[in-house]
């Protein structure tokens, strides 16, 4: 069977538009890992390894429940309470991995599909920089577009410069030779804040592994240094800063696609 997992090489790009224009671009790489193929990831590449150490890793506690039991089976509850009833089609996320043992994901993406190869939902996981992360469940109500079109209430307080009443808009062109990640933002007065990921497939093999650690040996450290550089630099520009907003738990859920107005007088 053809091996389904992959790296994508591409660019992060954010823009602000409001209060005041804010731009950044990143040169970035992700890993699309069909869940079902870790194991055998594990052995077959000596570079990456799964829920052990290795320069690129993939640990199960890094996502989900966090527990660090297997993640397929808390997926398919998501989906389950989502109105889907999984059938044991792929399931593959498109994340950041563990680089010498650091990792974080602003955003990893589930891509659920069902064996017929038709995509049956996706779960947006955010995380943000207090250890609290939310997974918005969307499910597809057009899998043959080929740009899937979603939209939710923001549900998890993330950047300090902007504010909880507000919600999301996802265009997604799911990975094939390229994947495509667009997230709007958007506030009462329209767009607020557009961010994308944008990459091309590579084909995983120990030498795309190699190269990609070589070109981007730090990666992870860089994100996270990114998020405080920019927000330094947000703050020199005056934007507003709001207060933190708590969850209700440190891992949350939220099923959708619902209106915005539904979600907020829930």
């Amino acid at each position: 069977m053809t091996m389904q997992s992959a790296i994508y090489r591409g660019e992060v790009v954010h823009e602000r538009r409001r209060p005041k224009r804010h731009r950044l671009r990143y040169r970035v790489f992700s890993m699309l890992l069909d869940l079902d193929e870790l194991p055998a990831l594990d052995r077959r590449f000596r570079l990456f390894g799964y829920n052990r150490w290795a320069p690129l890793a993939f640990f199960d506690r890094d996502h989900g429940p966090t527990s660090g039991a297997a993640l397929r089976p808390w997926v398919e509850a998501r989906m389950r309470e989502a109105g889907l009833e999984p059938d044991g089609g792929r399931i593959r996320l498109l994340c950041y991995p563990r680089i010498f043992g650091y990792v974080f994901n602003p955003l990893s993406v589930f891509f659920c599909y069902r064996q017929d190869g038709t995509l049956a939902a996706i779960l947006y996981e955010v995380c943000n920089t207090y250890s609290e992360r939310h997974t918005y469940v969307m499910p597809v109500r057009d899998p043959e577009a080929a740009v899937i079109q979603q939209e939710c209430a923001k549900a998890l307080y993330v950047s300090p410069f902007i504010g909880m009443d507000a919600d999301y808009r996802f265009r997604i062109i799911a990975p094939a030779g390229t994947v495509s990640i667009v997230i709007r933002q958007e506030d009462a007065q329209g767009l607020l804040l557009a961010a994308a990921f944008r990459g091309q497939r590579l084909a995983l093999s120990d030498r795309s592994l190699a190269r990609s650690l070589v070109a981007f040996p730090l990666l992870t450290f860089k994100i996270i240094a990114a998020i405080h550089w920019e927000a330094a630099k947000l703050w020199a520009k005056g934007f507003r800063v709001f207060s933190h907003v708590a969850p209700a738990t440190a891992v949350g859920t939220s099923v959708g696609p619902v209106t915005p107005e539904e979600l907020r007088t829930e």
